[in-house]
């Protein structure tokens, strides 16, 4: 072929030209494809959404981006049947054509209940529902809390039930949308302001029955957190009988309506009345029981002799003071005579000791001027004076000469 006449064109220009035409198929702009998802990755950073869409026989590569994939209702999942709408475009950098999704829904279930259940899974593991962590109901409050609408049924339901039960109790109304954009932040204001103000015994937070649609505010994730990091009991009430939302089973108590939900908050009058009526007719019971015993012990004491004849416990104690008596004189005497023996052992001991014993035998003790028994010549010098110690007196001398033993 001669050079004149080919026409030589880049990669990044055959990709551009690709990318271009399949823009221009207005089939491409705008369709729903429907398959199974897989390699799904949630690009924690950006928020894009990336991830396979494939049936038995082929797959196509797809991105949703942030502004798209945060308006989902769920999270999609590997495995996860779906019907997604987008376009079809190619990426020039890599040649590869991608559909660009702009919404998604679950391909035979709906998004509302596959976000619900996986909300319920999520708080269920984290032990948001553990019974065990529940509060406990007050038996009688002084006031209600209530978070709802003011124009709806509930409230109306709330006060005539709480009027009926129990007229004591004062009813705090937080009002608040239910269903909307804006409801669960109202809803989520309403428990803060009560837990911040503490000016209520317990909180019935809900609304008459609806749709799943119309019940989603009370299937908000913050919600249910504010709901179980609350310090007041809550007791949810959240559509009829058979409607359950996040809030029942996050709650503290569910209650099947919000008439229900009035009833376990406040007793019924009559009712407390009659318990109040059982409870002084045992306190009656047990006081006149007591009394019954105590008269009782007191005749058995009456009835005792020393009461009767006080003559006799007298003389039973000077009975026992006399007998006292002579243990401690005959103790004496025995003490007495064992010091006395021991007195006289100890001192014949002594008296054998005394040198003056020796001397009365017919033995001198010589001393010297300081009173100092002389026992050896090397005790005296030539001149000192020194004096006999005899049975019936002492004579004075002086040392004219010494001649030692040995």
């Amino acid at each position: 072929m001669a050079e004149e006449t080919r026409r030589i064109i880049t990669v990044s220009q055959l990709n551009e030209y690709i990318k271009a035409v399949i823009e221009g198929q207005p089939a491409l702009r705008s369709l729903f494809i429907k398959g199974e998802i897989s390699n799904f990755t949630n690009h924690y950073k950006t928020g894009h959404f990336y991830f396979t869409l494939k049936d038995e026989n082929s797959l196509v590569r797809c991105i949703m981006f942030k502004g798209y994939s945060e308006k989902l209702k769920f999270v999609p999942e590997n495995g996860m049947k779906v019907i997604l709408h987008g376009k079809v475009s190619a990426y020039p950098k890599d040649g590869q054509y991608q559909v660009y999704a702009d919404n998604m829904e679950p391909d035979g279930i709906g998004a509302l209940y596959i976000a619900y259940e996986q909300l319920k899974a999520k708080l269920e593991k984290e032990g948001l529902f553990d019974q065990s962590k529940k509060k406990q109901l007050p038996k009688i409050p002084k006031r209600v809390g209530i978070i709802t609408s003011p124009t709806g049924a509930a409230i109306r339901d709330i006060i005539n039930v709480l009027g009926r039960r129990f007229p004591y109790a004062e009813g705090v109304l937080f009002p608040a949308l239910v269903q909307g954009e804006g409801a669960p932040m109202q809803l989520i204001e309403g428990m803060r302001y009560f837990n911040s103000q503490k000016n209520v015994d317990v909180i019935i937070i809900g609304r008459g029955g609806g749709s799943i649609e119309d019940l989603w505010a009370f299937n908000n994730e913050q919600l249910a957190r504010e709901i179980y990091a609350s310090k007041i009991p809550v007791i949810s009430a959240v559509g009829h009988e058979t409607d359950f939302t996040i809030c029942d089973f996050v709650a503290d108590k569910r209650a099947p309506t919000p008439s229900a939900a009035a009833e376990l908050a406040v007793p019924e009058t009559m009712e407390l009345k009659q318990k109040i009526l059982n409870i002084i007719g045992r306190m009656d019971m047990l006081i006149m029981h007591n009394i019954k015993n105590k008269r009782q012990r007191l005749m058995e004491l009456g009835g005792k002799r020393v009461l009767n004849t006080p003559d006799f416990i007298v003389d039973d104690r000077r009975f026992q003071l006399m007998n006292l008596d002579a243990r401690m004189e005959s103790g004496m005497k025995y003490t007495t005579s064992l010091k006395k023996e021991l007195f006289a052992r100890y001192t014949s001991k002594l008296e054998a000791l005394n040198p003056m014993s020796v001397i009365s035998r017919g033995y001198s003790a010589v001393f010297s001027d300081d009173g100092k028994l002389i026992k050896s010549v090397d005790q005296v010098e030539i001149g000192d004076r020194f004096n006999f110690k005899t049975v019936d007196g002492s004579v004075s001398a002086e040392v004219k000469g010494k001649v030692k033993n040995g």
